[in-house]
């Protein structure tokens, strides 16, 4: 007896029951997710166990004080955001009011290179009326172009001199460590030579002050405005430099506690908007925030 077209399809996942999902796995809480999706504990304890009864595997490991995520539930969440992402797209293609217009963003070109082309080409696909303009530069540049009315957002690494404290929105925050070439000898260098950005960036004041408070010597050997000047100079072995987690990659690795070196702390990304942003805008505003979380 032929099976019937039912039996033989897998199961349909719930966008609600996926949305909590996720909301559970970047929180790490039951409690805090509940507040985010508007449900109580209880209501997403119960999803979370009929999702599991669905596929068969348990998705998350109960601790006292928070949850973490099975093998298993490390691979749904990353089908789980790709669906959310499909689904919001989808959506805002068809019942999205029409946005049109042009948006002009500004941000460093070391921020720019991790997420525009992620963001740029969602945006394109959900508000596809609309332009988007992107200029890279230092952030104090882009925050003054911006309050000229030139750029509609900005992008900016908090703590650079020239920018006042406490500006916009963070939307990124990231370990700032040591990295040089693999197998290189700069860092066994004295003094220790370093590639830098120009003065009154984050990164560079990060690094000189950590290593006075260590008190360990170095000379500055490169110095570049953008961030590939200075991976330049440390695939060359000619200095380490103070590199986001995210950046370091092959032939350079992080540089541990073997180095010697200290630690350095996290830096952190915000997005400003100007005066009275139009609906592009904030569209645009609203998926850099949401790549920038999906990366945590």
């Amino acid at each position: 007896m032929p099976s019937s077209p039912d039996a033989a399809m897998p199961p349909l996942l719930d966008i609600e029951v996926l949305r909590s999902f996720v909301a559970i796995a970047e929180s790490g809480s039951f409690t805090r997710a509940a507040g985010q999706v508007f449900r109580t504990p209880s209501a997403l304890s119960m999803q979370i166990k009929r999702l599991e009864e669905t596929l068969g595997h348990p998705l998350f490991v109960r601790e006292a004080r928070q949850v973490r995520l099975t093998p298993e539930g490390e691979t749904l969440l990353g089908y789980g955001r790709r669906l959310l992402k499909l689904n919001q797209e989808a959506v805002s293609r068809f019942l999205a009011p029409s946005v049109e217009g042009t948006v002009r963003l500004g941000t460093p070109d070391d921020v720019g290179t991790r997420i525009l082309p992620e963001v740029l080409g969602r945006f394109a696909r959900s508000h596809p009326a609309v332009q988007v303009e992107v200029l890279a530069g230092r952030s104090g540049e882009l925050v003054r172009r911006m309050t000229e009315e030139r750029l509609d957002m900005v992008l900016i690494t908090e703590g650079n001199d020239d920018l006042a404290p406490g500006l916009g929105e963070v939307v990124h925050t990231e370990p700032l460590v040591w990295a040089g070439r693999d197998g290189g000898v700069a860092a066994m260098r004295s003094p220790l030579p370093l590639s830098v950005a120009n003065a009154g960036c984050a990164w560079r004041a990060m690094a000189l002050a950590a290593l006075d408070r260590a008190g360990i010597g170095y000379r500055v050997a490169y110095s570049s405005e953008h961030c590939a000047g200075q991976e330049a100079a440390m695939i060359a072995d000619l200095a380490v430099a103070a590199f986001p987690r995210s950046l370091v990659r092959p032939p350079l690795r992080i540089l541990g506690e073997e180095s010697g070196l200290p630690a350095l702390g996290d830096y952190r990304v915000a997005l400003v908007r100007g005066e009275a942003p139009s609906p592009a805008a904030e569209a645009l505003a609203g998926q850099i925030t949401q790549a920038f979380r999906e990366r945590r």
